[in-house]
């Protein structure tokens, strides 16, 4: 009887290895330990919702506002303004004359009395300033002539305007350039030359 059980079980041992049913060499054993799946790792968790300061924009300082060298009402002090302008008002962004004349500016730098305005030709040479001394120079934008229909370059548009001011003997002292030329006066510059220097007097 044992013989005829031992029988059966090899039998049916054969037919389960020829059936496709039965279990396969790459299907892992039970209890055989799985690979690791793979993944990516999650996000590091927000402290906080401000902005990252490693991407924040770069902040730059704004740069500094040309602050004028005279505003106000001045008299003419020499033959030449008497006769281009008269009296003047400096105004931040205009210079108006008695006789009519008017220049609508911007101002574009702060130089010194030392600066060349034209190759050979100082500021200090021609406004009997300190080479150190602020010189506020502005462009023309717009030119209305006096009643006599000159300007400062005669028939020529006014290019810039310098302005430098002092005390002398208690009164305030404004001097000015007039310049012809459409590039910022500089040493190297080509087309600058000089139209009128004047000279004001702040009002008693």
């Amino acid at each position: 009887m044992d013989l005829l059980h031992r029988s059966a079980a090899a039998a049916l041992a054969l037919a389960c290895l020829a059936s496709t049913g039965c279990a396969r060499d790459d299907v892992p054993a039970a209890g055989t330990a799985q690979p690791p799946a793979t993944s990516a790792p999650p996000p590091a968790p927000r402290t906080s919702l401000d902005p990252d300061p490693a991407k924040a924009p770069i902040e730059r300082a704004a740069p500094p506002t040309l602050q004028p060298v005279a505003l106000g009402d001045f008299v003419a002090a020499d033959r030449v303004s008497a006769s281009m302008t008269g009296a003047i008002e400096i105004a931040d962004a205009r210079i108006s004359g008695a006789n009519g004349a008017a220049f609508v500016t911007e101002r574009v730098a702060i130089v010194r009395g030392g600066d060349e305005y034209s190759a050979g030709e100082r500021y200090a040479d021609m406004m009997s300033i300190d080479a150190g001394h602020p010189v506020e120079l502005r462009r023309v934008l717009d030119e209305v002539r006096g009643d006599d229909g000159q300007g400062f370059c005669g028939s020529m548009k006014t290019g810039f305007l310098a302005l430098a001011s002092y005390e002398e003997a208690g009164f305030q002292v404004v001097k000015l350039l007039a310049l012809q030329g459409d590039g910022i006066p500089a040493a190297t510059a080509t087309d600058t030359r000089l139209c009128a220097a004047a000279s004001y007097e702040a009002t008693p």
